[in-house]
């Protein structure tokens, strides 16, 4: 990617791989940048969704039209920098209005080097995507547009030279190179050794509310570092690409030591492989803040965040055997029957592929938090009686 000065004047050109052309204005940086093009379906928490490493080497498209009305904060961020390859809006908010803004959408994907467009029909962008799939994308603006509509073919051949998602590794890209530790928040009960693939900094916050101390460790931990930090539980977080690219050494290793385990969105298509189940690329992807979920054991229905392009493939209507006990599908999308949560009948594992940390979105699943620290008292019990 390479950008230059913010102008907010400059034309601006999104070009997909299909070869279909969308034309409007710069928004944030002026320059070029490629990647694979997704929609957000949620209205609200763009700052959120922003600095989520899951979105790393994507260009998301909102459907909501209007974006940038509360301006950018120095509270709400889930990382430390904004990790989308591009973002593309239709109306952009010419004034924020909050009380907690500090600057514009505008100037702070400017300030991180992220190119953007606006003006043009997210709609028709959206209704395209759907019906064609994810796909690779380019947004090209100042200098990067050189020429009109006869540069067209050029633009849409580098588009077409950019690297798939598929079989792309990026967790490390994305994790922390050195492990922290987050405190519990009053008495601690447990520790976690959390894996970060992606993690958003609401997770391990979530966990310290109900007195866990979080260590959290680089995607390139081993189970020896792993263990090391004593863990009554391990979680495995969310983060960008292609689950088939995973080494499965640690999570293996938790399931064979019967260590309690909890996965999110990666996370649970990590545990779905280590149990045997493969993984898929979705069309389009689930990402939003108004999925609808159903709990299959009690049959309620959460309204749930999502951010994945890749699903587990494993069989709805019966239990399977794996390597580790038997498993079955706890959660599944109403939308499309998409696998959303994964449990072991036979070992303390279970996981979701949605986002139960609320940042942003409803905060439905968050009874889930709640299942581990019951899993990992359960556990402890059953130890010192053993």
């Amino acid at each position: 990617m390479t950008t230059s000065t913010r102008a907010a004047t400059a034309p601006a050109v999104l070009v997909l791989e299909d070869g279909r052309i969308f034309r409007g204005r710069a928004y944030g940086a002026v320059g070029e940048t490629f990647g694979e093009a997704v929609f957000s379906t949620g209205m609200t928490g763009y700052q959120e969704t922003l600095t989520d490493p899951s979105y790393h080497r994507q260009v998301v498209v909102m459907t909501a039209p209007h974006v940038g009305n509360t301006g950018v904060n120095d509270e709400d961020p889930e990382s430390r920098r904004i990790w989308v390859a591009g973002y593309v809006v239709r109306d952009p908010a010419r004034v924020p209005s909050n009380w907690r803004s500090r600057r514009s959408l505008d100037d702070e994907l400017s300030a991180q080097g992220v190119v953007g467009i606006s003006g043009i029909d997210t709609r028709a962008l959206t209704r395209h995507l759907r019906e064609r799939g994810a796909m690779r994308v380019g947004i090209f603006s100042g200098p990067a547009l050189q020429t009109g509509p006869a540069d067209d073919p050029a633009l849409v051949d580098r588009v077409r030279q950019a690297p798939q998602m598929t079989g792309a590794d990026l967790s490390a890209e994305v994790a922390t190179a050195e492990s922290y530790v987050v405190p519990a928040i009053g008495t601690k009960r447990f520790t976690v050794a959390a894996l970060d693939l992606g993690i958003k900094g609401m997770t391990p916050h979530r966990l310290a509310e109900r007195g866990v101390e979080v260590h959290v460790l680089p995607a390139t931990a081993t189970v020896e570092e792993v263990y090391a930090t004593n863990p009554d539980g391990v979680f495995l977080s969310n983060g960008p690409g292609d689950p088939a690219t995973a080494d499965l050494t640690v999570i293996k290793a938790v399931l064979e030591r019967g260590t309690p385990l909890f996965g999110i969105c990666f996370g649970n298509q990590l545990l779905g492989r280590a149990l045997g189940f493969g993984t898929y690329k979705l069309k389009y992807g689930h990402r939003g803040i108004n999925q609808p979920v159903q709990d299959r054991a009690t049959g309620k229905v959460e309204v749930t965040a999502h951010n994945h392009g890749f699903a587990v493939d494993a069989p709805l209507d019966q239990v399977s055997d794996t390597p580790y006990g038997r498993a079955e599908v706890s959660h599944v999308c109403l939308n499309d029957n998409v696998v959303e949560g994964l449990r072991l009948l036979d070992k303390p594992a279970f996981s979701v592929q949605y986002h139960p940390e609320a940042a942003a979105g409803p905060h439905d699943a968050a009874y889930l938090f709640d299942r581990f620290t019951a899993l990992m008292s359960t556990v402890s019990m059953e130890g010192q009686r053993a």
